[in-house]
């Protein structure tokens, strides 16, 4: 497979409106996470021109945000469009750079997509509110205001969704943005912004800087007043950074950052179907997802034989090339990430974990590892503690409904969480018991353009997506109108 629109595949920065090299020369080599191979190199952008690109932003923001909610919309809707227009092309690119399979590549462009389509109309309706007056002269009114210029720190797994869940709210309501794609991906922010040009976007409201140093261009970002939101995709440690850092302009923030997922089945569940919610949950990008489930805790009348199903559908799942269009799972991003994996897996086993299936690096490729299933898990291990970011799955057995939503709720993190289960009565129950921003029931898939996507505790704060997700694009303005009162 290759591309047919060689025109997406960008090497240089978009600023302003136009494509740019770095000011000093320098680039950075984008490779193939299967192989290694390189792909090309691209523009790697610092201080200065990072700069420049939130003064562009700045200085389009007037323009961008005075035109109408229609206007703006039009503009949104022709991006939809052409992304959809070259949805194949953008999906062999991202399964270059990321890895993943190229069925999930293609689920990711339309994923993505809908979050365009989805606020091209939403942004139409930022509503304010007139309010009952506390005088007779007077009338209050509230209205809501785009906050003004954006910076999006994206992160590497969902290199399209990631970035169009941040950028299509702001552009809808009037906000500019400037983003920072990760430097493992930024051959989809690319061309995310070569379609933006040609969707018509005035120079200034979209911008990408490349870079190999997020260190550099984050501090820019995140002390520069003129931006007046960060919202960051990406670790629990560098949000706490980003946030450290932009207390200095009292930045607005989104941040949604690690988790450790549990993934509850009770005795009551339909066996098959919770397997197959699993697999969805854990192996969907070779594990390398923000919601991926970290923890299953299966009770005891089920273990066995939910266990033995888990471990037959693990097993057939097929490690290798993303391009091969038969493969389940890809190479994880890079060597830090496997050797990761082999740390969490290989101290579990240390610590007296039993191997049902894989624990292994697949002979498929440098980067590619095994699907695995780890029973006898102890929730003292690293395993248990940390976000595994790979395709393991640690199971735990549990007794009682109190003692596993007490297992569930023991962590810092706060952003997904799934459970398994017929009973009414107790669905209820779990659901508002378990802390945290987002519960499946009875499904391992949740995310869609149309529902609020975020955490609590340490997993973050903000919501992406819905309605909700134009909330913290916008600020609110109270206006009192006096001397209304007739003679």
């Amino acid at each position: 497979m290759t591309i047919q629109e060689t025109s997406l595949l960008r090497t240089s920065a978009f600023l302003d409106g136009s494509w740019i090299p770095a000011d000093s020369g320098r680039t950075f080599a984008v490779t193939n996470p299967f192989n290694r191979e390189l792909i090309v190199h691209v523009a790697n952008l610092g201080a200065p021109e990072t700069e420049r690109a939130v003064a562009a932003a700045y200085k389009a923001f007037p323009i961008w945000s005075g035109k109408t909610a229609g206007e703006r919309s039009q503009i949104l809707r022709r991006w939809y469009e052409l992304v959809m227009d070259y949805k194949e092309d953008l999906a062999i690119l991202m399964t270059l750079e990321q890895g993943k399979p190229i069925s999930e590549s293609r689920a990711e462009v339309n994923y993505g997509a809908s979050f365009v389509e989805w606020f091209a109309e939403e942004g139409k309706r930022a509503y304010g509110d007139v309010i009952p007056s506390h005088r007779r002269d007077a009338r209050i009114l509230a209205v809501k205001q785009p906050v003004g210029v954006v910076a999006a720190i994206t992160p590497w797994n969902f290199p399209i969704a990631m970035i169009t869940r941040k950028v299509a709210p702001a552009l809808a309501v009037g906000c500019t943005v400037v983003v920072k794609p990760a430097e493992d991906t930024p051959l989809c922010a690319l061309a995310l912004a070569y379609l933006a040009e040609r969707a018509g976007f005035p120079p200034g409201v979209f911008n990408v800087i490349p870079s190999d140093d997020p260190a550099e261009v984050g501090k820019v970002l995140t002390t520069d007043p003129r931006v007046r939101k960060v919202s960051f995709t990406g670790s629990t440690p560098t949000g706490k950074l980003l946030m450290k850092q932009a207390a200095g302009t009292l930045k607005k923030l989104s941040l949604e950052l690690g988790g450790n997922a549990p993934f509850i089945v009770f005795n009551d569940a339909d066996i098959q179907s919770a397997v197959k919610g699993a697999i969805a949950s854990k192996y969907r990008n070779g594990g390398q997802t923000c919601v991926c489930t970290n923890r299953f805790f299966v009770q005891d009348g089920i273990y066995d034989q939910f266990t033995a199903a888990f471990a037959e559908a693990i097993s057939a799942l097929k490690v290798g090339n993303g391009m091969d269009a038969s493969v389940d799972i890809g190479p994880l991003i890079n060597d830090s990430a496997i050797e990761k994996v082999n740390r969490l897996v290989n101290d579990a086993l240390d610590r007296g974990a039993r191997v049902m299936v894989g624990a292994e690096l697949s002979n498929t490729g440098p980067r590619c590892y095994s699907p695995t299933l780890l029973l006898d898990v102890d929730p003292e291990m690293d395993i248990a503690q940390e976000e595994i970011f790979g395709p393991v799955s640690s199971v735990f057995r549990f007794t009682s409904e109190a003692e596993v939503i007490a297992k569930a709720n023991d962590t810092p993190y706060g952003l997904a969480a799934y459970f398994y289960g017929n009973d009414h009565a107790r669905i209820w129950r779990v659901a508002e018991a378990l802390d945290y921003g987002m519960v499946g029931i009875n499904t391992g898939m949740i995310s869609t353009a149309v529902a609020p996507f975020g955490g609590v505790k340490e997993s973050g704060f903000g919501r992406e997506g819905s309605k909700y997700g134009l909330e913290d694009y916008l600020t609110v303005k109270y206006l009192c109108w006096g001397g209304i009162e007739g003679e």
